[in-house]
């Protein structure tokens, strides 16, 4: 049954979704996951039920030597429903984040509609591929969209977050469609597990204003129980200096596994807050730098 418009929201929680099999090439058939493959379960997180006016969205950026998918909470067309309008800001406008990117094209058609097995089925005409990617991209890209999906719809409370999510990608109504002339879409698609970012900061968002006094940074890590390296810099023109620096200790306890917070002091100005791991072996080194620009007014 086609969605209905209803809003959408965001959260983090410790519910998980089973991996798909890997890149599929124009010459391989469609992966169809087994009974066993099913039942199995991964780290990727998925959003839980809230209302708000804003809807998840996946981007791909750039970590160290490697690329994950990070999350933005964005506004989304009020004609749409609330997975439909989230895979359209995904393909028609920028990230918020300069650091983000996306390799989809605004297409022409898209819709979406779910099943009572937890599918989600996204259908697109053939324009939303229209980029030069290699294959790994092509993977990422394929997986921001199911990240999307799944976020919007488990966030609107429109599937059952309990279950099995999957996504089924037809293009122009068909099956068998590949990718970026790399992946072979119509199998059903879950959450592949190491595509999210290892570190990532939920708020505040690039780009926002909030109040001076006790500014609360939050966001989340892979590694749960693992210490993270914290600092702020102030931002003057095209100078960052260090502020305020420190360490915090993602969550290991279940249901805010990695979660972390801390709060700053801060006055008026532009800031940039900067979040990365700590390697074992060797602290002097920060791994998985994420990083938000902000305004404190």
């Amino acid at each position: 049954m086609l969605l209905l418009v209803l809003p959408a929201a965001l959260a983090l929680s410790g519910c998980v979704a089973t991996p798909q099999p890997g890149v599929t090439d124009a010459n391989t058939p469609p992966q169809v996951m087994s009974a066993e493959a099913s039942a199995a379960t991964t780290s990727a997180p998925l959003e839980t039920t809230q209302a708000s006016n804003k809807a998840p969205v996946y981007w791909i950026g750039r970590s160290n030597d490697d690329t994950f998918l990070y999350r933005e909470f964005r506004d989304v067309p009020e004609e749409d429903n609330p997975v439909t309008g989230a895979l359209r800001v995904m393909m028609s406008e920028k990230p918020l984040d300069p650091d983000f990117f996306t390799p989809w094209q605004n297409p022409k058609m898209l819709a979406s509609s779910i099943s009572g097995k937890n599918v989600i089925t996204v259908d697109m005409s053939a324009d939303a591929f229209n980029s030069n990617v290699d294959p790994a991209m092509a993977e990422r890209a394929v997986q921001q969209l199911v990240y999307t999906a799944t976020a919007a719809a488990a966030s609107a409370g429109l599937i059952d977050t309990g279950q099995q999510i999957q996504v089924v990608v037809l293009v122009d109504g068909h099956t068998d469609y590949v990718a970026f002339n790399h992946v072979r879409l119509g199998a059903p698609t879950s959450r592949s597990v190491g595509m999210v970012a290892p570190v990532w900061i939920i708020d505040p968002q690039e780009g926002t204003s909030v109040e001076d006094g006790a500014v609360k940074v939050n966001g989340r890590s892979t590694s749960p129980g693992g210490v993270l390296r914290w600092e702020v810099l102030r931002i003057d023109g095209s100078i960052k200096t260090s502020y305020v620096n420190g360490t915090v200790t993602a969550s290991a306890e279940a249901g805010k596994s990695g979660a972390f917070n801390l709060s700053v002091n801060l006055g008026p100005g532009n800031y940039e807050v900067r979040v990365s791991q700590v390697e074992e072996g060797n602290p002097a080194k920060d791994l998985n730098v994420d990083t938000r620009g902000f305004t404190v007014q």
